[in-house]
């Protein structure tokens, strides 16, 4: 047995449902030799330490009791119309415009209204504007990434099963999505009490509640095998998603994110996971302990998601272009269905990619490397001049709210919750 072998399962070794594939990992003879390698040259492993690990396998089992107690309680005694409402005049009036408001509503909110000691006001003001200016970069960014991960069950069971992510709903339920990062990504959004960001982040958390616990009564869900649906380990996994892996990414187009404004939004992204119910035992707070997390997961993948992830991804680029749509809208759909056709490749595993049935993706390469030059000169102004960052935010700004309207018809994100599975 490897040295690794011997350190990390011998002393406590952590519990991760059976589809994490952890020994396998940790007895890979390649992996046991890139990781001696990394580790003298940067004096740390490749995997975060031990006792991260354990409490990233135990949050594999944890979710959200607050919010879940308040669907029980809440949604159980005044039914689900009711409850709406009531959550919604909390969010929008406050939650002293509700007399003699339910126990579980009043604890719901005090831990949303809490802002922890560790939140820097400055640090997520400028996190939301790097959001901002990367507009609808942002988009095609997580859409890509998020592809990556539909190969293993734990993330694409869900999924599958709400229909949302899947067939014709997954233009819909993206543009949800795109409509969350916007409004939590506005001026003041997350600090600002009744704002829409706020707002939007409480109603996906209730969300997400829903969606948790009818998948896990469903009999195609196995606790043992994926832990529970959207774990406190995997909405981890969504905070890196916005922030490190995003950053990262978008230097392949030209974007360019410094190390510190990484920092800043691994920050900004935590506060947001508080909002959204994350309550991690560990949460990475430098690049090189996040990088270390997502080393990890890429080694101890199971692509289990079969015909579910098949779904999911060669749903996700087709669902732009419209067939049915003619003149201006049909052409458009199919610009934006070339531009996530690209996007889809540039930031998705060349082996994972062609695993999948998906479109071409050379025109909108091809079209991607044109315009970098004008990227990367925008870049460059927007860092040298306070004039033109003041411009480019407003621009990137209007594109992205056009964007969406444009895509939605200028239909509302709903973020419905308390239906059934498709299946």
């Amino acid at each position: 047995m490897s040295t690794f072998s011997q350190t990390v399962v011998d002393a406590d070794a952590p519990v991760f449902p059976t589809a994490v594939t952890y020994r396998s990992a940790i007895d890979n003879r390649r992996l046991t030799r890139l990781r001696t390698l990394v580790r003298k040259v940067s004096g740390k492993d490749l995997f975060p330490e031990p006792h991260h690990l354990r409490t990233f396998a135990e949050d594999m089992f944890r979710t959200d009791p607050v919010a879940e107690r308040f669907v029980d309680e809440v949604y159980g005694t005044l039914g689900g119309d009711a409850a709406r409402a009531l959550l919604d005049k909390a969010l929008t009036d406050g939650l002293d415009s509700i007399p003699d408001p339910p126990a579980a509503l009043v604890e719901l909110f005090e831990e949303f209204e809490t802002v922890p000691d560790w939140v820097d006001p400055a640090l997520i003001a400028e996190g939301e504007a790097i959001w901002r200016r990367w507009g609808t970069g942002l988009f095609s960014v997580a859409g890509g990434i998020t592809l990556e991960m539909y190969t293993e069950s734990a993330v694409a069971k869900p999924l599958s099963l709400a229909g949302g992510y899947a067939g014709d709903n997954a233009l819909r339920r993206f543009l949800e999505t795109a409509r969350f990062w916007i409004d939590v990504s506005q001026p003041d959004a997350l600090l600002t009490p009744g704002s829409d960001g706020r707002a939007t982040a409480m109603r996906v958390r209730v969300m997400h509640v829903w969606v948790r616990r009818t998948v896990a009564e469903h009999p195609e869900w196995d606790r043992q095998r994926w832990g529970d649906p959207i774990s406190q380990s995997y909405q981890l996994l969504t905070l890196l998603g916005g922030s490190v892996v995003p950053a990262m990414a978008l230097w392949l187009t030209g974007v360019q994110t410094t190390p510190r404004e990484i920092r800043v939004l691994l920050h900004y992204q935590r506060y947001l996971g508080h909002l959204l119910g994350v309550r991690t035992q560990w949460y990475p707070e430098t690049i090189a302990d996040s990088l270390r997390l997502l080393a990890f997961v890429g080694a101890t993948r199971s692509y289990d998601a079969g015909a579910d992830g098949a779904e999911l991804i060669e749903s996700f680029p087709a669902a732009f272009a419209d067939e049915s749509a003619t003149g201006l809208k049909r052409l458009r759909g199919k610009y934006n269905a070339m531009m996530y056709a690209a996007y889809s490749s540039i930031y998705m595993m060349p082996t994972t990619r062609l695993r999948y049935d998906l479109p071409n993706p050379v025109p909108g390469i091809a079209l991607v490397l044109l315009r970098m030059p004008v990227v990367v000169l925008s870049e460059t102004l927007r860092r040298i001049s306070p004039a033109f960052r003041r411009i480019h935010e407003q621009l990137m700004c209007r594109h992205r709210e056009n964007w969406h309207d444009w895509q939605t018809s200028g239909r509302p994100a709903e973020y419905a919750h308390g239906k059934g599975l498709r299946r």
